[in-house]
């Protein structure tokens, strides 16, 4: 009970920092923007390269990935456990950011507002509500995955739990998932390099809702496993 105990207060730790380095990312992102007049990110050129601010950023957004897998890998135990926490960091993280930067700024004004989401290696484009709806799930994954390690701990000469069975199609599901997410999310900045060379210049203006679609559900259907697999251990 100690250990189960001692993980659920590891979580709390690990949300807390997510929504601290949420609240940083949020205003470093709100000066950021206000410097080049991006408040609302839907314009070309999202990021212009004054001096060595485009660099700084790319570099920044590496940290920011640097950061969270750091505070799994020191959360977890286990395999399973460290990358459960870092999927609920990062999930935190995600949504907290949106909800400050709501605060701060007013935007986003919908979940449907668009979003440069990221980078590198190329732009990814977005409404909110996709990057949110996958955060959602990797909250829901890391922790049901955190409490599985848990519960392992609890009773390790329990017999091997049934996640390390299937635990190869899973991640074929979820690493389908994401890169499918990602070329979602890219598709607009790889159309425009094959065509000009040149990325930013062309504003994306529909979103592939229906492949976005079949990506969350490689990715989502993982997730339920795995919670009832842990509800029922749980039992």
């Amino acid at each position: 009970m100690m250990r189960f105990l001692r993980a659920h207060a590891r979580w709390g730790v690990v949300v807390t920092f997510a929504i601290g380095m949420a609240w940083v990312e949020a205003a470093c992102v709100y000066y950021l923007r206000l410097l080049v007049d991006r408040i609302q990110p839907y314009q070309a050129n999202p990021l212009p390269m004054h001096g060595g601010l485009g660099e700084v950023e790319l570099l920044r957004e590496a940290a920011t990935l640097v950061m969270l897998i750091t505070v799994g890998l020191l959360a977890g135990r286990t395999r399973a456990a460290r990358l459960g926490y870092t999927a609920v960091a990062f999930g935190v993280w995600d949504i907290a950011y949106y909800g400050f930067l709501w605060m701060m700024t007013g935007w986003p004004a919908s979940l449907f507002d668009w979003d440069i989401l990221f980078l590198l290696p190329l732009p990814w484009w977005g409404p909110v509500l996709a990057p949110v709806s996958i955060a959602l799930l990797m909250i829901i994954g890391g922790t049901a995955v955190t409490e599985c390690a848990a519960c392992d701990a609890r009773a390790p000469l329990a017999p091997t739990p049934r996640v390390a069975t299937v635990s190869r199609a899973m991640h074929m599901s979820i690493w389908l998932g994401v890169g499918l997410a990602l070329y979602v999310f890219m598709a607009d900045s790889l159309r425009e390099v094959r065509q000009s060379g040149q990325v930013g210049s062309t504003l994306p203006v529909a979103f592939n809702w229906p492949v976005f679609a079949a990506a969350f559900l490689l990715m989502a259907a993982p997730v339920v496993r795995i919670v009832r697999m842990g509800q029922a251990r749980l039992r």
